[in-house]
């Protein structure tokens, strides 16, 4: 009997090119990102203030007897559509009252402002397992309805978000047109302590694993101010937020935004998002045309990422409001 050496050594020959196409596969798998698509915009804008209100009605009586009372919907009304309005979207674990004090700034120059919980935040449990169950989906549906409302509160419409509501507005801005200037601030698109290529790979590691709390400060723990603000994260809920952060920068690869206008904030002192993808992510818009503008706070301010929560222990609210409202009135 004879054995062909010379097929066997062919066959052995295509498994070992094969073995690099597979790995190739398998490498290019977990460093693209996954399951950020069919995130769109389901716009059903109100058409005057009454409804607006009826709107702002049912998210409060929606919130339940959970919520923190800080925390719930903040609506500071002219009580009556006015010439602008904003909306002001809180940072992933904190929740509306973050931006009270800014949304009386700009309600005392006029404007109606509405500052609603992101979902799953804000409930009085600091201790909650709820940032577990938060979606793309329904950062979406929140981005929706607070613009939508907001068309019957000012004949322009502000949209100003930090951190995870950067990246909220962000992807509002890129769907609707509905808004006229949309302020970006520290968007997490990614985080600092994790290098730009490997951000789709860590979101999709995490996003399999089973979900786990994290302390943001290992030391105060529970004790973490402000005792609105909830002590620990979910790694789930940052995976949804870099989720519609991919799904944003997909959209911007194919058309300019849909707002008319986006400031993008920079705090160059920030050690928790990654500042060098955003700065790519503007050169995105601007190659697609985007009316856009860029504003820096310097390192020197030493501002911490919570740049608007006048608890936070690195803020410096008497540089930071002027500036936030300078640039939303330019």
């Amino acid at each position: 009997m004879r054995v062909n050496n010379k097929g066997n050594g062919k066959r052995k020959w295509r498994l070992l090119m094969l073995i690099p196409v597979v790995l190739l596969v398998i490498v290019l798998i977990i460093l693209l990102p996954w399951n950020y698509f069919n995130l769109t915009a389901q716009p059903h804008p109100v058409q005057n203030y009454a409804e607006a209100v009826q709107r702002i009605d049912s998210l409060m009586a929606s919130e339940g007897s959970g919520m923190n009372p800080l925390c719930q919907v903040q609506f500071m009304t002219h009580r009556a559509k006015t010439a602008r309005a904003i909306i002001l979207v809180h940072g992933y674990t904190n929740c509306p009252q973050q931006f009270h004090d800014l949304g009386q700034k700009f309600f005392d120059l006029g404007y109606n402002v509405l500052i609603a919980p992101l979902p799953h935040h804000g409930l009085a449990d600091r201790m909650t397992e709820a940032l577990s169950s938060l979606t793309a989906e329904e950062m979406i549906a929140y981005a929706d309805e607070t613009v939508d409302i907001a068309q019957g509160l000012g004949d322009k419409v502000t949209m100003m978000g930090l951190s995870a509501g950067g990246v909220t507005t962000a992807w509002a801005a890129q769907n609707r047109s509905d808004i006229d200037l949309a302020v970006v601030i520290s968007p997490a698109f990614g985080f600092k302590q994790i290098p730009t290529p490997l951000t789709a790979a860590v979101m999709n590691v995490y996003g399999v694993l089973p979900d786990a709390f994290v302390w943001w400060d290992t030391v105060k723990q529970a004790n973490l101010q402000p005792d609105y603000a909830y002590p620990r994260y979910s790694r789930h809920g940052l995976v949804q937020t870099l989720r519609l952060g991919f799904a944003t920068q997909a959209s911007i690869q194919s058309k300019p935004p849909a707002a008319k206008k986006l400031v993008i904030v920079f705090n160059a002192n920030d050690t928790s998002v990654n500042n060098e993808l955003t700065a790519q992510i503007v050169k995105n818009w601007q190659a697609q045309g985007a009316n856009l503008s860029t504003y820096e706070f310097p390192a020197s301010l030493k501002l911490g990422h919570d740049l608007i929560d006048p608890h936070d222990d690195n803020q410096n609210i008497a540089v930071v409001y002027p500036k936030l409202v300078d640039l939303a009135n330019q």
